[in-house]
């Protein structure tokens, strides 16, 4: 499928994978803005301004908003990070119309106060639920201490303190100066007719106004700590390890990738075969976590209280011996399983649409997916070995949570 582009006169991109064949279509506004562009008396403002936008605009309330998408059979949904919100509808390719007029709607929200204040409690119980979740808690956790001082390290969620402080004008505001025609994308994927599209999406997103908000790139170096916290009635520990990875445009993140998986996949891994398949863990994972202009590999195990420090020397016994003991037949299945997954990925509209629009989030140049599976084919054991030297697997910042 090739790609089609088109670019309206305020600067809204839009992107697109046409595929006849395909019986479904999607469709998602990707807005360049995340945690990491928030100022920090102000963190969580992005995530609560995504659940405002499903609140309702000037010509429909939230129970209109609902409404209307059920009427189309839409699978519709919104998502928040550290550098990028979405919102984005999956549908037969007849309501594609119809779904672009709702998220073109939406995303020109009323804001309204009643709303607003109605919001912020659903925000609160959403903070304190992942406050519950023991790896969400330690994974923030790290987070702030591992890009302590950068905002990278700011909550996508926020916190008790910032959302209950946080005014609906403040928001407002937030809005007005990130939600610009020129730091948003459209990426469409599916059976989908591009140029009506496109001259549809002109009448109705061609008014929105552009703006300048941009993205601090400071300088920035990990932070080194290490950290136990608690949680009551957990029954079992929880420990965690970051360490710098390449960013999400670099050329090595094929290398990263395929280093998560031979060391710390959920199955057939070196973690799963030394701790979990041996019973010493409940789980212990290695994943590549890309960003704009950074990265990191982070390390998650939980087991029992009392093998908390068998399980962290056996973690980094599996990371140290890396390096000197990969061999082709590893490589060779971690290659596979990335492939496999990326090819799941691009088998519906929906996967392709978040790859298109993620892309362009991250300023990462558009590559076919056979492409991609080609550069993660290509890669070698020295390529893995050398990447093991720029990025070694030595932890920066390690956290336990035990109660």
């Amino acid at each position: 499928m090739a790609l089609r582009s088109a670019t309206l006169s305020n600067g809204l991109v839009i992107l697109g994978e046409v595929d006849s064949a395909a019986h479904t279509a999607a469709a998602g506004f990707f807005v360049r803005t995340g945690a990491r562009d928030e100022p920090t008396p102000l963190m969580g403002v992005s995530h609560f301004l995504e659940h405002m936008m499903f609140k309702g605009s000037e010509r429909r309330t939230a129970f209109q908003v609902n409404e209307d998408f059920d009427r189309i059979g839409a699978s519709h949904n919104a998502f928040t990070s550290g550098e990028m919100t979405c919102f984005h509808a999956h549908v037969l390719p007849e309501h594609v119309p119809a779904a672009l007029e709702m998220l073109a709607d939406i995303l020109r929200p009323a804001l309204r106060q009643a709303d607003f204040d109605e919001e912020k409690g659903v925000i609160l119980e959403e903070i304190a639920m992942y406050e519950d979740n023991p790896f969400m808690a330690l994974y923030e956790r790290m987070m702030e201490r591992y890009y302590d001082g950068h905002p990278m390290g700011h909550r996508v969620l926020g916190t008790k303190e910032t959302i209950s402080a946080l005014q609906r004008d403040a928001l407002a505001g937030y809005f007005h100066e990130r939600y610009a025609s020129d730091t948003m994308a459209l990426a469409v994927a599916g059976k989908v007719d591009f140029d009506a599209l496109v001259s549809q999406v002109s009448r109705l997103c061609g008014a929105w106004p552009r703006g300048t908000p941009g993205r601090t790139h400071a300088h920035f170096r990990p932070n080194e700590d290490r950290f136990e916290m608690r949680l009551p009635n957990l029954t079992r520990a929880y420990l965690g390890m970051m360490m710098p990875a390449p960013p999400l445009a670099d050329p090595r993140r094929y290398a990263s990738s395929l280093v998560a998986q031979i060391v710390g996949d959920t199955e057939g891994s070196r973690f799963y075969w030394s701790l979990v398949e041996t019973g010493l863990a409940e789980e212990a994972t290695c994943n590549y976590e890309g960003r704009d202009g950074l990265g990191e590999h982070l390390v998650l195990a939980a087991c029992t209280s009392e093998a908390v420090e068998e399980v962290r020397g056996t973690l980094l016994t599996e990371m140290r011996t890396l390096v000197d003991s990969l061999d082709q037949a590893e490589l060779d299945r971690a290659k596979a399983r990335i492939a496999t997954a990326v090819a799941l990925a691009g088998e519906r509209p929906a996967g392709r649409m978040t790859r298109l629009g993620s892309l362009w989030a991250y300023g990462i140049p558009y590559a076919t997916l056979a492409e991609e599976m080609q550069r993660i084919e290509a890669v070698t054991l020295d390529d893995l070995r050398q990447n093991l030297r720029d990025f070694p697997l030595q932890p920066v910042v390690t956290g336990l949570l035990k109660a």
